[in-house]
C-alpha cells in the first residue's frame, strides 16, 4: 500500500508525516536520533494491511523543522500528541525505536487516555550518562560529508540493510550527498535523557507494552531488569543475530513479533 504525506504544525514547528491509511487501530512509529520515518516503510508496508501505520519525522529530523529551538523530551512528546490529535487517530499504539521509543514511553506516561499500547524497539528507561552525547556528537563528525554517492554512504554506515536504511535519509545536493539533520541538534537532543533515569515515567504507564531487545544491543541488562521489576505488566522479546537497529536488519522478525502483540490487544 502506498503512502501520502501529511503535515502536522505545533507552535509553528513542522511535522512531516507518512501515512499509510490502512483499516484497523492505528501505529504511530517513531525513528531513534539521526533517523527518518522511511526506515520504516518496509515494516509499515506489512502492517498497513490491518493498520492504519503514521511513521513521524520527528522535530530535528528528515522532512520536518531542521533547527527547532526546543528539543526537549517534552517537545518531542507534545509533537507526538498533536499528530495523534491532529490526524485523528485513536488511542493508536505507539512503536519507538532507541530515541524514538523513549518518546514513545514519556508519552504514554503523560498521556495514558491517549496510548492504547505501547513498544520500545531497542529503547529504555534511560539514565545518567553524560558520556553518550558526547561519543554520538564524535560518531556524526566521522561522516565523511559530503558522500559521493548513496552507495558510498550505506558501506560507511554498515552496510547491508541497515546502511541502506541510514543512507536512505541522505539528501542530494550538488556536491554530493548530505544528512537531514544538523549535528549540534541530535546532541541537544540526547541532553536531557543523559542526565537523568526515567524510571518513574516508566512506571506510570498503563497500557499494554511490549519491550523488543536486540541480541546485541544498546539497552543495558541492569536496566532492563529494573524496567520489568518496577514497571507495568509488560511482555519481553529479544531478537537472536541482531543489534541495535533491528528493525533494519531483521524487519520480518520484528513485523512477526508486532502482529502478535497488535492481535493480542486489538
Amino acid at each position: 500500500m502506498a503512502w501520502s504525506e501529511r503535515l502536522v504544525v505545533r507552535d509553528g514547528v513542522r511535522l512531516a508525516c507518512r501515512d499509510w491509511d490502512g483499516p484497523g487501530q492505528p501505529v504511530v512509529l517513531l525513528h531513534g536520533l539521526a533517523g527518518h520515518s522511511g526506515e520504516w516503510e518496509l515494516l509499515a508496508g506489512e502492517l498497513s494491511s490491518r493498520h492504519r501505520v503514521v511513521a513521524v519525522d520527528q522535530r530535528g529530523h528528515g522532512a520536518s523543522e531542521r533547527r527547532p529551538e526546543d528539543v526537549s523530551r517534552a517537545a518531542y512528546v507534545a509533537d507526538v500528541t498533536a499528530v495523534v490529535e491532529q490526524l485523528g487517530l485513536r488511542r493508536p499504539v505507539l512503536v519507538g525505536q532507541s530515541l524514538g521509543g523513549h518518546t514513545a514511553m514519556l508519552t504514554a506516561a503523560a498521556h495514558p487516555a491517549l496510548v492504547g499500547g505501547l513498544v520500545l524497539v531497542e529503547a529504555g528507561a534511560g539514565g545518567p550518562n553524560p558520556e553518550v552525547a558526547g561519543e554520538v556528537g564524535g560518531w556524526l563528525d566521522s561522516w565523511p560529508t559530503p558522500f559521493p554517492s548513496r552507495e558510498a554512504a550505506a558501506e560507511f554506515l554498515g552496510g547491508g540493510p541497515v546502511g541502506a536504511g541510514w543512507a536512505a535519509g541522505l539528501e542530494e545536493r550538488e556536491d554530493g550527498w548530505w544528512p537531514r539533520f544538523d549535528r549540534e541538534v541530535m546532541v541537544a537532543s540526547l541532553a536531557e535523557l543523559t542526565r537523568r533515569s526515567f524510571l518513574d515515567e516508566w512506571a506510570r504507564i498503563t497500557c499494554p507494552t511490549l519491550v523488543v531487545l536486540a541480541q546485541s544491543g544498546f539497552i543495558p541488562a541492569p536496566e532492563v531488569d529494573e524496567m520489568l521489576r518496577q514497571g507495568p505488566a509488560t511482555m519481553a522479546v529479544s531478537v537472536p543475530r541482531a543489534g541495535h537497529d533491528l528493525h533494519l536488519e531483521r524487519p520480518e522478525v520484528l513485523h512477526g513479533v508486532l502482529a502478535e502483540f497488535l492481535d493480542g490487544i486489538g
